[in-house]
């Protein structure tokens, strides 16, 4: 029954990038972003508020890298996916997503001197041959001839920003819970949020909005996080780590079905390519190290 709390995880996060497709003519991204993390910390408040008042002197050092953290993480990253809805696909959005364990291993090299091995190398490679097959939608050299689609791109640098995140939270191990985490870099980001949300056409959320928003704050921010680090506790980071790379499988099918998206055989056969690769990159580096993510 263990195993349920990794594979819940994995689908919920993989609903969230349907939903990241689905919200694009509901509300605006920089609002979405903003509401989502509005709503959870106040869900979180009466839980973790007292805690984090009562533990003040102790996080007071760490609030500068705090806030870094819930600029790449949460502000960025996440506000680059809304953005990207707009103009790719939630098949091209998980696919590229699921880069990002790899690209972890390759920032760890100059932020955690990191040896990067010959299987990494190689990984790499057939992961990056994956995306540009279905990127090009069969042709790995389309980047020669015609430019990547703006989602696309977007979505490629969120996954960096992520990598990045996820890597400064390795390095900076800060002595504070994970809830007080999640719960800082929250209030940082509706700080950071703000400014944006305020410069949008629509300051409240229409109805049709609700649900999704709903799902963003409760499900993907709060119920999936709590899952996956019971996960880490019960099964081991490594053995929860690898049910990540179910994800793009679960968002292809809830694409079809939710969205209507058709897949075709190069999004097969690439998305196989950007797997493989990078499973196989991260066998060797999990005999030496862990960088867990929590997608918050």
């Amino acid at each position: 029954m263990y195993y349920l709390l990794p594979l819940f995880t994995v689908f919920i996060w993989g609903g969230n990038t349907i939903v990241n497709k689905m919200v694009v003519n509901e509300i605006e991204p920089s609002a979405m972003s903003f509401f989502r993390w509005f709503i959870a910390i106040i869900i979180l408040s009466p839980f973790c508020l007292k805690s984090v008042i009562n533990s003040r002197e102790v996080i007071k050092p760490y609030l500068g890298k705090l806030a870094l953290l819930a600029l790449l993480g949460m502000v960025l990253n996440q506000s680059l996916g809304y953005y990207a809805g707009l103009t790719t696909t939630a098949s091209n959005m998980s696919m590229i997503s699921s880069l990002i364990p790899l690209f972890c291993i390759f920032i760890s090299q100059p932020l955690l001197g990191k040896q990067i091995s010959a299987v990494n190398i190689i990984g790499a490679i057939i992961s990056l041959v994956g995306l540009a097959f279905m990127l090009g939608k069969g042709d790995i050299f389309f980047i020669f001839h015609q430019a990547i689609t703006i989602g696309d791109g977007l979505m490629l640098i969120a996954s960096i920003l992520y990598a990045t995140y996820c890597v400064l939270l390795k390095r900076w191990k800060m002595p504070l819970t994970t809830w007080q985490l999640i719960y800082i870099q929250g209030l940082f980001s509706v700080i950071m949020l703000c400014p944006f949300w305020l410069s949008s056409y629509h300051l409240l959320p229409t109805s049709a909005s609700l649900p999704f928003i709903a799902y963003a704050a409760i499900a993907a921010s709060i119920i999936a996080p709590w899952m996956w680090i019971k996960a880490i506790n019960l099964l081991g980071a490594d053995t929860t780590a690898m049910f990540m790379n179910l994800m793009p499988i679960i968002v292809l099918t809830m694409a079809i079905f939710f969205l209507g998206e058709q897949i075709h055989i190069f999004h097969i056969e690439g998305g196989l390519l950007v797997i493989t690769g990078v499973m196989l990159a991260q066998i060797k580096w999990h005999r030496k190290t862990s960088i867990q993510t929590i997608n918050v």
